[in-house]
């Protein structure tokens, strides 16, 4: 199959991309850089040149391949605090891919989050992937994609945990939190830290998105979830022990001012299935949980 992958270079791209190449598919890979494109040609991988915002390039692109999976997002600007304008770059994105595939019966499979399940309000147990809400930021793409099952695409959505976690993760939530504790001197939660996040190794992941796109049924939802929910206190407590920095509470209150833009979230109970998943997909994490991978090192320049 030949596959048209957006964000192919980065942090999940930099995985999906050897497996798919391994399960002896043809990759082409979308670059926005020299360096992308460098590190995509040395993977094996074919290089097309652009960017989310080349719509019509997009269009082109999916147009030529017999399946996409897009992994692009404009974190910067999540970073940046400017998250609408990031999740109006992916929506425009999506429909643009969508529009070359529609009536074919080819894959598309894309990227949402577990934590857009808080929008549906589920408390008090795990998010299944049943779950969904009916609107709101990154939800709306995702009710999109799902209902392109109706229009001739066999679209799938993978549902990624707040942490997706190896080596291969340089610029992800872990070490996001790790930057802040460094800063602020100490490693902290909200509250009494007990509520969960999910999380998944990134090898793992990039295998849901391998037999997603090989696959999945149309419309499927999908959670490449490995640790159904860590309480947050067990993550901090993990980063306090990497950076040699003490654990303490914080409040909501305060949460906003000390973890940025990730003080709405840090607070949020999350815990996730993805017994369906594995039973659609005949799936099994394989790779070290997320706490295991921050002992050995590697998030703190060890090891």
């Amino acid at each position: 199959m030949r596959v048209f992958v957006t964000g192919a270079s980065g942090h999940i791209g930099s995985a999906v991309v050897p497996e798919l190449l391994q399960a002896g598919h043809q990759v082409v890979g979308l670059a926005r850089s020299d360096s992308s494109a460098e590190a995509l040609a040395a993977a094996g991988a074919e290089v097309r040149r652009g960017d989310l915002d080349d719509l019509d390039g997009l269009r082109e692109a999916a147009g030529a391949a017999d399946g996409v999976i897009h992994l692009a997002f404009k974190h910067d600007l999540m970073g940046s605090g400017d998250f609408p304008a990031a999740i109006a770059a992916d929506f425009a994105a999506i429909k643009a891919l969508a529009s070359a595939l529609e009536g074919t019966g080819k894959p598309l499979v894309t990227s949402s989050g577990t934590l857009m399940l808080t929008l549906a309000g589920i408390t008090g147990r795990p998010g299944t992937e049943a779950d969904f809400a009916p609107g709101g930021p990154r939800v709306d793409a995702e009710n999109f994609v799902i209902g392109l099952a109706e229009r001739g695409v066999r679209s799938s959505i993978v549902r990624l945990p707040p942490i997706v976690h190896s080596s291969l993760d340089h610029h992800g939530f872990a070490h996001i939190l790790i930057g802040v504790a460094r800063q602020a001197g100490v490693s902290a939660y909200v509250g009494d830290g007990a509520n969960r996040w999910p999380s998944v190794h990134t090898l793992d992941a990039a295998r849901v998105y391998l037999l997603a796109l090989e696959g999945a049924p149309a419309g499927s939802r999908l959670h490449a979830v490995a640790d159904e929910g860590i309480p947050f206190r067990d993550i901090a407590a993990a980063i306090g022990r990497g950076t040699g920095l003490p654990v303490t509470s914080v409040s909501a209150s305060d949460a906003g001012e000390r973890f940025s833009f990730l003080g709405a979230f840090v607070g949020v109970d999350n815990p996730t299935s993805s017994e369906v998943t594995r039973k659609v997909l005949g799936w099994e994490p394989a790779h070290p949980g997320l706490i295991e991978d921050l002992e050995q090192g590697h998030y703190f320049g060890q090891g």
